[in-house]
């Protein structure tokens, strides 16, 4: 640790903290990593890759939590360039993956040792200016908004962290009722066009879908997200208010801003993909949303898990509960 950061006193629980926390957790991961003989005892070292592969879930919060409170700062740089470093790690793990399952256990070392490199590179950037940064720009209230959102998706450590600073209780985001200040919005969004639900009603119904639904508005801010019980790709409550360009991986982000400015002109209606995702084939679809008037309102993305779908085939009219 840096001696910037022996002068700071952060609470535990303090998102910052927990960063720091699981450095000391990826440098003992690593040390004992770069010393494991693969060939004598392949099993230690699968555990501890699948161990540091964790890092993912640190990349995530700082993408969905971190991120977005630093842009609301004016600072982008972390979303536009510490994104891509995530992203050339996420790839070398990859690769590592498909070397174990090759039996290449030379090139796994090798590209393992590559890996734990580049981590080492980004823990370093993080301390001496990511995090220092951070603490000056962000206020309590801030990291206090931050930590309530972590535990949507979590940490490499054992130990869930304390709360920050230390509440009775975790209030769920979808339980949050505090209206964002920063983010304005319609003072009609309670209302619909046909039937009538509660708010609870409408909750369990976004929630129940076996689809990922995120609305940006017109302005290319995230407004909305449904909570469904499991998500094709993480969101967390630091999204909402945010520009959709700072949501997206940066290799992805031209397409994305391309498909906006075709909606918004109206030269298009509808964009799909499919890919390949943890083993899954993934649906992706964006929708223009237009008023009555045809006026421009935004963009729906809307993901689904296909796998199993595209395994029907002929008809089925019983019902085969087991």
């Amino acid at each position: 640790m840096t001696s910037e950061f022996q002068n700071k006193k952060l609470e535990k629980g303090h998102p910052i903290q927990n960063y720091l926390d699981e450095t000391l957790l990826i440098h003992s991961i690593t040390d004992d990593l770069i010393h494991v003989d693969i060939n004598n005892d392949f099993q230690k070292f699968y555990n501890l890759f699948n161990q540091l592969a964790t890092i993912e879930k640190r990349f995530e919060r700082k993408e969905n939590q971190l991120f977005p409170f630093l842009e609301q700062k004016d600072w982008t740089g972390p979303s536009r360039n510490m994104w891509s470093f995530h992203d050339i790690i996420r790839q070398i793990f990859r690769i590592v993956r498909q070397n174990i399952e090759d039996k290449n256990l030379i090139s796994a070392k090798h590209n393992t040792e590559l890996a734990i490199q580049n981590i080492n590179r980004l823990l370093e950037v993080e301390e001496i200016v990511l995090f220092l940064n951070a603490l000056e720009i962000l206020s309590d209230d801030d990291w206090k908004l931050m930590r309530r959102g972590e535990d949507e998706i979590g940490w490499m450590l054992a130990d869930v962290p304390p709360n920050y600073p230390n509440e009775p209780e975790y209030i769920h985001p979808s339980q949050d009722t505090e209206r964002r200040t920063e983010v304005v919005f319609d003072e009609k969004a309670a209302h619909y066009d046909e039937g009538y639900m509660t708010v609870e009603q409408a909750n369990l119904l976004f929630k129940t879908l076996p689809i990922d639904l995120t609305y940006v508005d017109e302005n290319d801010k995230v407004i909305f997200y449904n909570r469904g019980e499991e998500r094709v790709f993480p969101r967390s409550a630091g999204i909402i208010g945010r520009e959709v360009r700072f949501c997206h991986p940066p290799k992805s982000v031209d397409t994305v801003l391309k498909i906006l400015e075709a909606f918004r002109k109206g030269e298009q209606n509808e964009a799909s993909f499919w890919i390949n995702y943890k083993d899954r084939l993934i649906y992706i679809r964006y929708f223009a949303v237009r008023n009555s008037e045809k006026e421009y309102k935004g963009v729906i993305e809307m993901s689904q898990d296909i796998t199993d779908i595209k395994q029907v085939d002929g008809e089925k009219r019983l019902l085969e509960w087991k």
